[in-house]
């Protein structure tokens, strides 16, 4: 029988010990459902889920419903919009209880005197010109003054079938303001032409996102197994999907039989309330989602798949890894 002691040497095992005391619990929240963008190709709108409920405006609701959460197992907050930098109060609902999480477009800089060492992720979807294309404007000329050499940020990289080729020079950006980036790639949910994924554009695109980890690794937090799963779309044989998702909310996980899934996930709509079904929306395709998120969580519920050999604990490892230095639940 293979298990972890048999398959990994010394240095590889205590890496192990180290993330697998962690025993990750996270769960998503939409701080508001306003934003100063609007992205196309971002699911919030594209979904309605901005009008699936009403805000929930006062703070301390916001409060007990945090104290509520934590009770709950919940041991990582993920907070995602709209824009959550709109309602610092209800951020800090959640950073006063929680280890805390800020998905953000940069736009508007978070009081590190109020926030200092929350974790931040502000989405960049591509050089200048995808940006305006996309977003309406280039969005990191104002994040990157904003949060030059923070080392509680991140940029999440949503990378664009255009931008095969030309990745290298939105790496190198962030590498001169000091900051890391982690790699994903765009769903199109509102198939804007020319922005959808081809076989020979997402082989093209793992290959570059290799060679940007090869040659940026203080700047790329990423692995190259990762790179493969979410270009391939595929995990020991298995096609990510519906059937094998684990980002789903689970008092609405009616699925049968039931995969492997993050325990006590759930994403909460603004009022504090209502349910989405998963971590993107109900009206995305699973079939052709790149979440990253959701593919790096596929493939941490799944460690007893991944004991077949030495190398393919050590992909699992490097994977979940990943994820804990996103969050910050270990060091860069």
């Amino acid at each position: 029988m293979k298990t972890v002691s048999s398959l990994l040497d010394k240095a590889w095992h205590e890496r192990y010990r180290k993330i697998s005391a962690l025993n990750i619990r996270s769960s998503i929240y939409d701080v508001t459902n306003r934003c100063n963008l609007r992205c196309r190709g971002c699911f919030f709108f594209s979904s309605n889920e901005h009008q699936a409920a009403s805000e929930e405006m006062d703070v301390e609701k916001w409060r007990q419903f945090v104290r509520k959460e934590k009770e709950r197992g919940v041991n990582l907050a993920i907070l995602i919009g709209g824009e959550p930098t709109l309602c610092l109060d209800r951020i800090e609902a959640f950073y006063t209880q929680l280890p805390t999480y800020c998905a953000t477009n940069g736009q508007i800089k978070i009081p590190r005197d109020r926030f200092p060492d929350m974790m931040v992720g502000i989405s960049l979807w591509g050089d200048e010109e995808d940006e305006k294309i996309l977003r309406g404007k280039d969005t990191f000329a104002v994040s990157g003054k904003n949060y030059e050499g923070d080392p509680y940020t991140y940029y999440l990289y949503t990378i664009t079938p255009k931008q095969v080729g030309r990745i290298e020079s939105v790496i190198r950006k962030i590498t001169d303001v000091g900051l890391k980036v982690h790699l994903q790639l765009l769903t199109n949910d509102e198939h804007v032409d020319g922005f959808s994924w081809t076989e020979e554009k997402l082989r093209d695109v793992r290959a570059e996102m290799d060679d940007m980890l090869d040659k940026y690794p203080d700047t790329v937090i990423s692995c190259k197994y990762y790179h493969e799963i979410i270009t391939t779309g595929k995990m020991m044989n298995r096609t990510f999907g519906w059937t094998e998702c684990p980002s789903v909310t689970e008092p609405m996980d009616n699925r049968n039989p039931r995969p492997k899934r993050l325990i006590r996930f759930i994403r909460w709509a603004s009022d504090l309330h209502t349910m989405h079904r998963c971590c993107t929306s109900a009206t995305r395709d699973c079939s052709t989602c790149k979440d990253g998120a959701a593919y790096m969580s596929w493939v941490m519920v799944n460690k007893r798949e991944h004991l077949r050999s030495s190398k393919d604990l050590q992909n699992w490892i490097e994977v979940y890894e990943m994820f804990a230095k996103l969050y910050r639940f270990i060091p860069w």
